[in-house]
């Protein structure tokens, strides 16, 4: 028996503090031992629930259960290294390879079907926005600590969007799609660092590096946009600055190609120490390939459309529900009689089934686009034929309004998502 397979009876017992320090001192292979290898008490309850055997599971089992586990426990997926690639990092790869696969059909394209429309701008982009509902009005607790900010913040984004929009609606929407462009580059930040939660002291020394990492990977191709014609736009014709001069995106694309061989000469430094954090890298690896992918390397509005949806939209109502579908289900298996009946059946119906879940938020995102469609773009009929009832409205001084107050679902989730995942402060409600 290896002696590592020990530490998760030493992890038990009373003396594990002095004995896990005299172990940290030596070296087992060429791995140093240190907090994060060990693994998390909750893994080893040491209570047998059988009254007629033993109080201590004997230490075979142990040991066989702490073999079984150490692979998993030492990469810090968010639940799984198979859940984490098909919900996380995947839709970021297949979308992005889809897209150079049929580069020239996408390129011919020149609009978007009606099909992709509805498959990926409704039922992914508008819906994953609603997926916050779950993380702040629908959490008693989250809403009942921050009330005051989660009721007065859309209302100042509705009184700034209702501004702008008078101004002249141009700066409206050029100051929505700045907003939700640093909505996007920040979730990928976020993802960053939940994956590096578990680092190294070693590792840690190089966050600010990491940090660099996942910005250039995103901002660079959205400097290349600014300063080369594209095909395909956020929202509308004229969001970006034009302004940009061209010698700036190759200052750019020089930074790009420093920090890329910046974070690699480090990743290989870890690693010949025995520390390679996976998640993390696959993460860097396919926003980097999704970004420029969309941006820099196909330009059609049909390859940005689903790449830039997919890679944001899924990560996020995945993140969500594994987040509060876990812990609903703990808290309901913890204290069952913490909450009526009827609450425990609301949050059954809403977060403990993965399609009641997106349904849910497709069904708003349904009636939110069937306003947006009737009341401002009547373009499709045949999906909103209910909605155009509603008279289509042409008046400068009512769109001043009627616009923000539609954009309020996505205009909060913006502001609202820089809050609302904590990974440093742990006792935050919003802690993630």
């Amino acid at each position: 028996m290896q002696r590592q397979s020990l530490l998760p009876f030493l992890h038990k017992t009373p003396g594990y503090a002095r004995i896990a320090g005299k172990l940290r001192a030596q070296n087992f292979g060429d791995k140093q031992l240190d907090d994060s290898s060990l693994p998390d008490l909750q893994e080893f309850p040491t209570r047998n629930k059988n009254p007629g055997r033993s109080w201590m599971t004997p230490i075979t089992t142990l040991t066989q259960k702490a073999e079984k586990t150490t692979p998993s426990l030492g990469q810090p997926w968010l639940s799984s290294p198979t859940w984490d690639t098909t919900w996380i990092l995947g839709p970021a790869l297949i979308s992005a390879s889809c897209a150079l696969i049929f580069k020239e059909q996408m390129e011919a394209c020149q609009s978007v079907p009606l099909w992709v429309w509805v498959c990926f701008i409704l039922m992914v982009d508008v819906a994953h926005v609603y997926a916050s509902l779950f993380r702040t009005y629908l959490d008693p607790k989250a809403f009942s600590k921050n009330k005051v900010v989660l009721l007065v913040m859309p209302v100042v984004a509705w009184l700034g969007g209702t501004v702008l929009y008078w101004i002249g609606d141009q700066y409206f929407w050029r100051g929505l799609v700045y907003l939700a462009v640093f909505h996007f580059i920040r979730q990928q930040f976020g993802f960053m660092m939940l994956y590096g939660r578990r680092d190294s002291a070693a590792a840690k020394k190089y966050r600010w590096l990491d940090h660099t990492a996942i910005y250039t990977a995103t901002v660079y191709p959205l400097l290349f946009w600014h300063t080369h014609v594209r095909d395909f736009s956020w929202f509308g014709a004229t969001e970006f600055f034009d302004c940009v001069p061209a010698f700036v995106n190759e200052i750019g694309f020089a930074a790009y190609v420093l920090v890329a061989a910046a974070y690699f000469s480090k990743e290989i430094f870890l690693a010949k120490q025995g520390q390679i954090n996976i998640p993390k890298n696959l993460l860097l690896l396919t926003t980097a390939y999704s970004w420029w992918t969309c941006i820099v390397a196909v330009n059609s509005d049909l390859a940005f459309t689903i790449t830039n949806v997919v890679s944001h939209g899924v990560p996020y109502m995945a993140l969500v529900w594994l987040y509060h579908g876990r812990a609903a289900r703990e808290k309901e298996m913890s204290a069952p009689g913490a909450v009526s009946a009827w609450g425990r059946g609301w949050r059954k119906l809403l977060i403990s089934n993965a399609f009641i879940f997106v349904a849910s938020m497709v069904l708003l995102a349904y009636i939110e686009e069937g306003f947006w469609d009737s009341l401002v773009w009547r373009e499709h009929w045949a999906v909103f034929a209910p909605f155009w009832r509603i008279p289509h409205q042409a008046d400068p001084l009512l769109l001043a309004i009627i616009v923000p107050f539609l954009a309020l679902p996505q205009s909060t989730h913006y502001l609202l998502d820089g809050l609302i995942w904590k990974v440093k402060e742990r006792g935050s409600v919003w802690s993630a």
